[in-house]
């Protein structure tokens, strides 16, 4: 593989509350998550959050994620198929409106947090999440972990999905990512994020919290926008990628 796409989860301030180091990020990653209104950001974020990245070359893509800003979408809901199915219709239209208006078209589609989690866990909500996608522009690509049943959904249903993988995060025996309530959810040393990375992408295996070593897909790497470390994280993770020979940019 010559070519790895990184990703930021971005556009997540709101009002006058300020998230993340978006303008900072944007020149040093190849795709943006914009979130669209539910778990974070608004109207007037979006429309910012667009106009930089375009400015920065780059791809952009819808963040749909639950309606909860009180606990940042990371919280999971009782929701119905039909109600996940309405709300990524919903927050994708939005955020494509918003590039329309700047003549520009989105990329992908990542779901955020806890909705990330739900579909990647049960195929009822994947099926869902693909339908809603496909109903709206079957063109759009999708961001999943490879194996959960948001992948399969995914790739069942003719999306191109592009495989995910976290620099951020520690990893489970099952391949699924360490809960936050848990206190080795989070990477926070820059150097074993990039060793983690590195063996992502080299081996295609992650080694988890265990000590166990799971196989992964590396085809975009996720900085999330939010995180402590996440300006030199991304800085460092483009060196060591760039070192390597690897092209990075969006898969188109």
């Amino acid at each position: 593989m010559t070519q790895i796409d990184l990703n930021c989860d971005l556009g997540e301030s709101y009002g006058h509350y300020v998230i993340g180091n978006d303008q900072q990020v944007l020149p040093l990653i190849s795709s943006a998550n914009i979130a669209c209104g539910f778990h974070a950001g608004d109207f007037s974020e979006m429309h910012r959050t667009v106009t930089a990245a375009l400015r920065n070359h780059v791809a952009l893509g819808a963040h749909p994620g639950l309606p909860d800003l009180m606990g940042f979408g990371r919280r999971e809901m009782k929701v119905t198929s039909l109600e996940v199915y309405d709300m990524v219709v919903y927050q994708i239209g939005a955020l494509k409106a918003v590039a329309a208006a700047q003549k520009a078209a989105l990329n992908h589609v990542k779901p955020h947090g806890a909705l990330y989690h739900m579909a990647s866990g049960h195929k009822e909500m994947a099926d869902a999440v693909v339908q809603a996608i496909r109903d709206v522009d079957p063109a759009l690509k999708l961001f999943a972990m490879d194996g959960t049943h948001l992948a399969k959904a995914g790739e069942r249903s003719g999306l191109h999905v592009i495989h995910e993988v976290f620099a951020d995060r520690t990893y489970q025996a099952d391949g699924s990512l360490t809960p936050r309530s848990q206190p080795d959810a989070l990477i926070t040393d820059t150097a074993q994020a990039m060793k983690q990375v590195m063996q992502m992408i080299r081996e295609k295996t992650v080694t988890t919290a265990g000590g166990k070593k799971v196989p992964v897909r590396a085809e975009t790497i996720c900085v999330h926008g939010d995180g402590v470390k996440a300006l030199a994280f991304a800085a460092e993770i483009r060196r060591g990628l760039a070192k390597q020979g690897l092209t990075i940019a969006a898969w188109h």
